[in-house]
């Protein structure tokens, strides 16, 4: 057998490898772990890094009984001087929001006080220590961040964290992001897995440093089964169990209890071919049905109280007539230890208890431990004991799981109020109120992110009898989780019908019905039906109006229904009103401005008004944090990063980039792309990005998002019109305009301007120029019009053309958009140049080149650059830098410590703990050569 591999991927520092079994005093912990010094070595160095100050992360993943937990506890008992804190998932508890995050964090609830205020609040809530709207889950994990964070302060802080992957989801989700936020906190984070993983926990750890647990080699394992066999061993019956083992500790140690005399003695037994698992567990399965009826009935009341709760199961056991005899039975036969909490030897003893009862035995378990339970201090327990101990059809049981789905929800619990009405539904006897619990679990499905569950439910809901307002209903959560698994045209007519079937019972749905139905046409783009776009903009038109006073989704909903009915110059005006809707008073629409963030920022580009872009972005972020808004807060980092890049601050874009994407890589979502492809295609000095924008063009091609691939052809343009290759950036620009895709089209079109007056192909910049001017001329501001100056200077000779890129740079002048200031710069020095003004180009390169340059725009940069020598100039490459350059978080740490917010403040922003914000400025001022918070403005302008 191979030896046990140490394949830690971090700092945990080189392995001492897995030598052979280690000789040890009897004080040290490791005196029971055969064969495992490489694991002990790296577990070592995990502490040793924990007590000098740095967070460690580790997940310890092996097949079940290999040793994850005698490891864990290896750690528990080395981290002399340190805070312990322990939690472990349970699999009956998968659908118990919050359970797994609740153990772990309850001995620390002392100091949820030293929290900040919006953090502490989200946790009393998730805890259920106090009622209020749900809390984000990304708020949550900042809270839980924070208070692992204080407790370190006192003293190093090691928590372990057992059969994670039976974690519920929020704790899964909530615990993956601490530990990928972890970094200068005194603070170690282990995870044991059972692997390969299944649960909600397969995703979240994924690419978090790991130690791989794997069987003892074969001496060890051989010693290993010498010690548990008493009396005579035929070798080659040690040698076959040694080999289908291979190597697992448990196995070595039950698999021979369940083998007869004569079968050690000779191997005459039938060769057992079940997965070692099950082999393990069919061990503890003949020992527990060896023992008396009355332990195994306490050993299914433990099996089915995940908590360990021992007041409590001394109470059922009291109901079910368990004497204490039982205990010390099943304490005996080393299955189980009733400590200050109950523990079972293995998480496959808790499963083999449970699954050795029959139905009714677990029905009158599960009903003792429902009438054992508080209902007023663990209300949702309660209810869900006497869900598995109804026998049939119950409402008042259904009604309970009903009102634990509210308090789920409540708490920001989606997936657990979800598994609450799955249950409810099952247990509803009217087949009316089953079919309008079986909706409401979809809803909840789908808001969970489980499409193919919701799918599940919609299907028994539809065979019941729904209203019609509820047919309606159900038609668009259809119609949803089509969009949501894949955001193409399928959804489209889905969303359409089921807009026209709720219009004639609620106006209200019916026109955010409309509005999704328009939004997902938006993303579908070119790969619409012919004519499907403007059908649902005729629909939405036609719709009844909603409540009044009208809201700003109608609004909104008028204004791109313009837009796409009548044509661009209609829609301009309705689609500004709607801007300034929901930008006037933003106060009171934080939460509107949030969830329509991925139209309202379309639109704002679509009118070119950069202002509202800036405003858009700029509340939602904040609110988005404020609130610790997970689904809306990479979309918002994502567009204000856009912001920025076209401002040519794209240090500031690159940092919101990485953020954006280490919340979807915590959260375990697919990242958003939009942002790091134009960050590519204005920063990149070859043509190597277009791979990379190209890939992500196939990728949308086959998920059928057309839009994206309109983006994709824009982006490549860019890239190559920064090149100076211009018949490439022709060719992609005119795939680019063969849709009007919102808030990329008129973009694409000045693109394609630039690319044909420069490329030789002015036939086609002058068809491009003409639809640009009836769509920048209707915008009417100065990023438009200098857009649209700009352009028609690339076309012009002579005075008329110097007039145009002097009324260019100056209404770009007034704008955000220093890229395109930059641009206007640029084109009119080249022209200067081709008309032999030399000494008027360089004013105008040099500038160009200047501001190129400080963005990082290189190809842009350097097209200046040659502009310049050809106009006779020595231009001087730039000396590298002296000072080492600042990460994208770390200038993004100094602007706001530079803008005077606090530690606190600071990682309340960024998600992060104040040591962390510490840790990094300590760099930073290290770096920039400053010695106070006070220089970084200062010493950020000269970077």
């Amino acid at each position: 057998m191979a030896d046990a591999e140490d394949v830690v991927k971090g700092a945990l520092g080189p392995s001492a490898g897995s030598d052979a079994v280690v000789v040890l005093s009897n004080s040290d912990p490791r005196r029971k772990l055969r064969g495992r010094r490489g694991e002990c070595a790296a577990l070592d160095r995990l502490v040793a890094s924990v007590r000098a100050g740095q967070s460690q992360v580790l997940v310890l993943r092996g097949e079940a009984g290999v040793g994850k937990s005698a490891l864990a506890e290896y750690l528990v008992e080395s981290a002399a001087g340190c805070r312990i804190a322990r939690a472990a998932g349970v699999e009956s508890e998968m659908e118990l929001a919050f359970a797994g995050l609740h153990q772990l964090c309850a001995p620390m609830m002392s100091n949820l006080e030293c929290l900040p205020g919006p953090q502490r609040d989200a946790l009393a809530v998730a805890f259920g220590l106090s009622s209020g709207s749900a809390p984000d889950r990304f708020l949550v994990g900042l809270g839980v961040l924070s208070l692992l964070a204080e407790m370190a302060e006192e003293q190093p802080l090691v928590c372990v964290v057992d059969d994670a992957q039976w974690l519920d989801r929020v704790s899964a989700q909530t615990l993956a992001f601490v530990a990928r936020r972890l970094l200068a906190e005194r603070v170690a984070l282990v995870f044991a897995v059972r692997g390969p993983m299944h649960g909600p926990a397969e995703d979240q750890l994924v690419g978090l440093p790991e130690l791989v647990v794997r069987g003892l080699r074969d001496g060890d394992a051989r010693a290993l089964l010498d010690s548990v066999v008493h009396g005579r061993l035929d070798k080659r019956v040690k040698d076959r169990i040694v080999a289908e083992t291979r190597g697992n500790p448990l196995a070595l140690l039950e698999l021979p209890r369940g083998l007869t005399p004569a079968e050690l003695a000779g191997g005459f037994g039938r060769p057992d071919a079940r997965p070692l698992e099950s082999q393990i567990e069919q061990t503890f399965l003949r020992r527990i049905g060896s023992l008396p009826i009355a332990t195994q009935r306490l050993l299914l009341a433990a099996a089915a109280e995940p908590v360990g709760d021992v007041p409590l199961l001394r109470r059922v056991a009291e109901r079910l007539g368990i004497g204490p005899e039982a205990v010390m039975a099943a304490e005996a036969a080393g299955l189980i230890e009733f400590g200050a909490r109950v523990r079972f030897r293995h998480p496959l003893v808790r499963s083999a208890a449970y699954r050795a009862a029959g139905p009714g035995d677990r029905q009158e378990v599960h009903r003792a431990l429902a009438e054992a339970t508080d209902p007023e201090s663990d209300p949702d327990r309660r209810a869900w004991h006497r869900a598995h101990a109804a026998v049939e059809p119950d409402e008042a049981v259904a009604g309970e799981l009903e009102r634990s789905a509210d308090r789920a929800h409540a708490r920001g619990g989606i997936a657990a109020a979800a598994a609450f009405l799955r249950r409810a539904t099952e247990l509803t006897p009217d087949p009316a109120r089953r079919a309008a619990r079986a909706l409401a679990a979809a809803r909840a499905s789908l808001e969970a992110g489980a499409p193919d569950a919701a799918l599940e439910l919609l299907a028994a809901a539809k065979i019941g009898p729904l209203t019609e307002l509820q047919r309606a209903q159900l038609a668009r959560l259809c119609a949803q989780v089509v969009f949501a698994r894949m955001r193409n045209s399928d959804a489209v007519p889905l969303l359409l019908r089921a807009a026209d079937r709720l219009e004639r019972l609620d106006a209200g749905q019916a026109r955010e019905a409309y509005l999704e139905a328009l939004g997902a046409a938006i993303f579908a783009g070119r790969l619409n039906e012919r004519g499907e776009l403007r059908e649902v903009a005729d629909a939405a038109r036609a719709a009844l109006p909603g409540p009044q006073p009208p809201r700003l989704m109608d609004a909104l909903l008028e204004g791109l229904a313009t837009r796409f009915a009548e044509g661009y110059v209609a829609g301009v005006e309705p689609m500004r009103r709607a801007l300034q809707a929901f930008l006037q008073d933003a106060g009171r629409h934080e939460d509107d401005n949030m969830r329509w963030l991925w139209l309202t920022w379309l639109v704002a580009a679509d009118v070119w008004d950069d202002e509202a872009w800036h405003e858009l972005t700029t509340r939602v972020v904040r609110r988005a944090r404020d609130t610790g808004a997970l689904n809306v807060l990479p979309l918002a980092l994502t567009y204000r990063a856009v912001v920025h890049v076209h401002a040519g601050e794209f240090a500031a874009a690159s940092a919101l980039i990485e953020e954006s994407d280490a919340i979807t890589k915590a959260t375990g979502n697919a990242p958003l792309r939009y942002g790091s492809l134009l960050f590519v295609a204005w920063r990149s000095g070859n043509a190597e990005g277009s791979a990379l924008i190209q890939a992500d063009v196939d990728e949308a091609a086959v998920r059928g998002e057309g839009r994206a691939i309109g983006l994709g052809d824009y982006l490549i343009a860019v890239l190559y019109n920064g090149l100076g290759r211009y018949d490439v950036a022709l060719a992609s620009a005119e795939r680019a305009c063969e849709h009007d895709d919102l808030g990329g089209f008129g973009f694409a079109l000045a693109e394609l301007v630039e690319a044909g007056a420069l490329g030789g192909v002015p036939d086609v910049a002058a068809s491009a120029l003409q639809r640009l001017e009836e769509r920048t001329s209707a915008s009417g501001t100065e990023w438009a019009l200098g857009v649209l100056a700009r352009s028609r200077a690339l076309l012009s000779t002579g005075r008329a053309a110097d007039v145009l890129y002097r009324e260019a740079i100056e209404r770009l002048e007034r704008t955000r958009v220093g890229v395109h200031l930059a641009r206007a710069h640029l084109v009119y020095g080249e022209w200067l140049r081709r008309e032999n003004r030399r000494l008027d180009a360089r004013d105008q390169l040099r500038t160009a080149h200047e501001m190129l340059h400080r963005f990082g725009a290189e190809a842009f940069a350097e097209r200046a650059r040659r502009e310049l020598l050809a106009t006779g100039e020595s231009v001087r490459r730039r000396a590298a830098e002296t000072r080492e350059g600042l990460t994208a978080q770390e200038t993004q740490i100094a602007r706001l410590a530079g803008d005077g917010l606090t530690n606190s403040e600071i990682g309340a922003e960024l998600f992060i703990s104040p040591r962390t914000v510490e840790w990094h400025l300590h760099k930073v001022f290290t770096k920039l050569a400053v010695n106070s918070r006070s220089q970084l403005r200062g010493a950020l302008a000269d970077t």
